[in-house]
């Protein structure tokens, strides 16, 4: 039988090159933005470090990112992180599904919940609630030109608010990309997430 190489981040963030020649404006805020991460988190993620060879396009999508993650939401972190898993399982995208999966086990001190949920999240039994956020995100990344008005009404018939379906559609909108840029790229997940909350 052949051996089967133990996995793991390879050396480079992505398959590309991302070095280039010519100005990189903000590159200062940029580093600075990456040394209070690494004091937070103990690493830098590699999303972070690939964008921050593209100092604009890193002060844009973080701001996107902060304001939907972490910014003022009726959702909890917890059903944001369960929507980035969600996208990323039907995506297939390897780095968010590690990424938010860690995030998810830890946000609700549940080393089974990620793992359910991006496998399918049907197996996780979850509240009416969630389980109807689920189907939207699901949905909205698999057929958008199928949503409608009856996609809406489930949402706000189990407590969603019409601000609520608004941030729920951005973070499905920004997990699309994500994913995709990962995927196209081959982004490697840090291997701290692996081990994360476990």
């Amino acid at each position: 039988m052949a051996t089967i190489i133990k996995q793991g981040q390879k050396g480079n963030l992505t398959k590309l090159d991302l070095d280039y020649e010519g100005t990189k404006d903000g590159e200062d805020q940029v580093n600075n933005y990456l040394e209070i991460v690494q004091q937070k988190l103990g690493f830098i993620p590699n999303v972070l470090a690939a964008f921050a060879k593209f100092p604009k396009q890193f002060e844009g999508f973080t701001k996107l990112y902060n304001a939907l993650m972490l910014g003022e939401s009726g959702l909890t972190k917890l059903e944001r992180e369960m929507i980035a898993v969600t996208v990323s399982s039907e995506n297939h995208c390897f780095y968010c599904l590690v990424a938010h999966g860690s995030a998810v086990r830890e946000l609700s001190n549940d080393p089974q919940l990620g793992e359910r949920i991006a496998a399918n999240f049907r197996s996780a039994e979850l509240p009416k609630k969630q389980e109807e956020l689920l189907n939207f995100t699901k949905k909205l990344t698999k057929d958008p030109s199928e949503i409608g008005e009856n996609d809406r009404k489930k949402l706000r018939d189990v407590g969603y608010t019409d601000r609520d379906i608004w941030d729920i559609s951005a973070i499905v909108g920004l997990f699309n990309m994500t994913n995709r840029l990962a995927s196209a790229t081959e982004m490697e997940p840090n291997n701290n997430y692996h081990n994360l909350a476990r």
